[in-house]
């Protein structure tokens, strides 16, 4: 059984990254390890506005790589302007 099995107060994956455990937003550059994070509202939001965004592999190390940062309870960065 994994970790996850575990956890009773983890959310559930979203149905469109149900594979994937770390989601990044495009807007913000966070990455959120959706296993750990409790607070739905923010990746309710990335998945409403389609700014989701998963790693292959599947890793923080891979979203690191990539310019993302795990984001931690509380914290906020400001949305990128859009290349449009």
């Amino acid at each position: 059984m994994s970790q996850r099995d575990y956890r009773a107060d983890a959310m559930e994956r979203p149905s469109k990254f149900e594979h994937f455990r770390y989601l990044g937003d495009k807007r913000t550059q966070l990455v959120y390890d959706v296993d750990e994070w409790e607070d739905p509202a923010p990746i309710d939001d990335i998945v409403v506005n389609d700014v989701g965004l998963v790693f292959g592999p599947d890793t923080l190390a891979e979203a690191n790589n990539r310019g993302y940062r795990l984001a931690q309870p509380g914290s906020h960065r400001r949305y990128r302007r859009s290349c449009s």
